[in-house]
């Protein structure tokens, strides 16, 4: 009954998006696409408001005592807006000790690869089985003593020594090798050349031009080491349709990212071949109006110039910075609805594709805290791809992801009531002076969210999972 009804919407779905570019872009519409489809006779699977919160903090049973204790302060940091307000205040005095005692391990994975690789065991443990690592080191908000040579020594490093390790193991492990996730290495492109920001902005122009070139090789070095990997592991296991690493490269600020578009562009072209898993994915901030067009236009050009694209879809993470507001959504639901309908079209595209591998949009991650995001992208795979097995084999090429630390209910919700296991976390990483800058940076810019996930029910969650550990013993 559940697949009928999955099946009903999303032919639903499809009908909706064809028409959904013009609502999105111009802030037409004034609905969220669940919504549409109930009123359409379907309603996406979704556990209601009073389960969705009696199980809101179960994962919770699955932590140590010190676990429990640091969600416990992240809580009372969280409690209302003006305590968060005033911890953002403090945060940058705090001393590094008490940071690494009560919330690095939450939110980081550590400082070094072998520090990463125990993370990846402990979400291992909660049935993550990969990660997206970034080495938080950029240089966009006036760190321009950044170390260019030691950048891409570390990020191949995490490569070679971190994610295609831990990969290949949890392939070992599994009884089906498409069910892994593939291992992603996030790139931020501000942190990989002097004066990045510049760069970006200004890379049609002709006295940034070879600083332009040197930016792109500076990625094309570690994306062309992960290309030859999955072309050597693929001969290997040659069963395997998603790719087994992936180059992802981060969002910037608005006016930055045309430069990073052609960034990503030229990536595509060099390291995504048709017929070949994608080694490369690009970040589309659907936030912004251009968000769904774009797609569209990457889509094109992908056609065009007989190559595919990876993308991440991310809401956006500089809504709280972005001084020109025009470009960005006039209203949340209008956000919800392009990311929503971006996340349909891309599924459909991959999935729908007459030959493995072969369709212009290759590869999907579909980045989000949103539980209704999430629900409404693991209903469509399932939908689209319960009847037919070459489109079961292309339902690995999507993967859903979130920050480590941050939507924890939703991800154990997933694993545990839905059976996921295309499931990742985006895992910072590095010295740690730029991971505590990193903290202070998702509390300014997913201060909401953080609140939203935490407060003071999470303090009381944490409070009951350790009273009845203390019964039992």
């Amino acid at each position: 009954m559940l697949y009928r009804r999955a099946l009903l919407g999303s032919r639903v779905l499809a009908r909706t998006i064809k028409t959904s570019t013009s609502a999105a872009t111009t802030g037409a519409t004034n609905f969220e696409l669940p919504q549409r489809l109930e009123q359409q006779g379907m309603a996406i699977d979704m556990p209601n408001k009073s389960a969705s919160q009696a199980s809101k903090y179960e994962h919770l049973k699955g932590l140590s005592a010190s676990e429990l204790i640091n969600y416990g302060v992240i809580g009372m940091a969280t409690i209302n807006k003006p305590i968060l307000d005033l911890v953002i205040k403090i945060f940058p005095y705090v001393p590094m000790v008490f940071v690494k005692m009560f919330v690095y391990n939450l939110y980081c994975g550590g400082q070094t690869v072998e520090d990463v690789r125990k993370t990846g065991q402990r979400l291992k443990s909660r049935g993550i089985q990969n990660m997206m690592a970034s080495l938080t080191i950029e240089g966009c908000n006036g760190n321009d003593n950044i170390d260019i040579p030691f950048i891409l020594k570390e990020t191949n490093k995490s490569v070679d020594k971190m994610i295609v390790p831990h990969t290949l193991e949890m392939i070992k492990q599994a009884e089906n090798i498409n069910d892994v996730a593939p291992g992603y290495v996030a790139l931020k492109p501000t942190g990989m050349a002097e004066d990045a920001a510049n760069v970006l902005m200004n890379y049609n122009k002709p006295e940034y031009e070879e600083r332009f070139e040197k930016l792109v090789d500076n990625c094309r070095n570690v994306t062309s080491n992960i290309y030859k990997t999955n072309i050597e592991l693929l001969k290997k296991y040659p069963d395997r349709v998603a790719p087994f690493v992936v180059a992802v490269i981060d969002a910037e600020k608005h006016q930055l990212q045309q430069g990073v578009y052609e960034l990503q562009r030229r990536l595509f072209k060099e390291f995504n071949p048709k017929g070949k898993p994608v080694s490369v994915a690009g970040t589309i901030q659907m936030y912004l109006k251009e968000g769904l067009p774009l797609i569209e236009f990457e889509k094109k050009l992908a056609a065009e110039g007989n190559y595919r694209v990876g993308l991440k879809l991310v809401r956006g993470a500089y809504i709280h910075s972005e001084p020109d507001r025009s470009v960005i959504h006039d209203t949340k639901q209008n956000t919800d609805y392009a990311y929503d309908s971006g996340v349909a079209r891309c599924i459909q595209a991959i999935v729908n594709s007459s030959s493995l591998n072969g369709s212009d949009i290759g590869h999907l991650v579909v980045a989000s805290h949103s539980r209704e995001s999430q629900m409404q992208a693991t209903t469509l795979l399932d939908a689209l791809t319960h009847e037919d097995m070459s489109k079961y084999l292309q339902r690995s090429n999507v993967v859903l992801g979130q920050l480590l630390g941050m939507a924890d209910d939703v991800t154990h919700t997933l694993i545990t009531k839905y059976g996921v296991k295309n499931l990742i976390k985006y895992v910072p990483w590095g010295p740690s002076k730029e991971t505590k800058d990193y903290l202070l940076r998702r509390l300014e810019e997913n201060g909401d969210a953080v609140r939203a996930d935490n407060g003071w029910p999470l303090v009381m969650g944490v409070v009951k999972t350790l009273f009845q550990r203390i019964i039992r013993i």
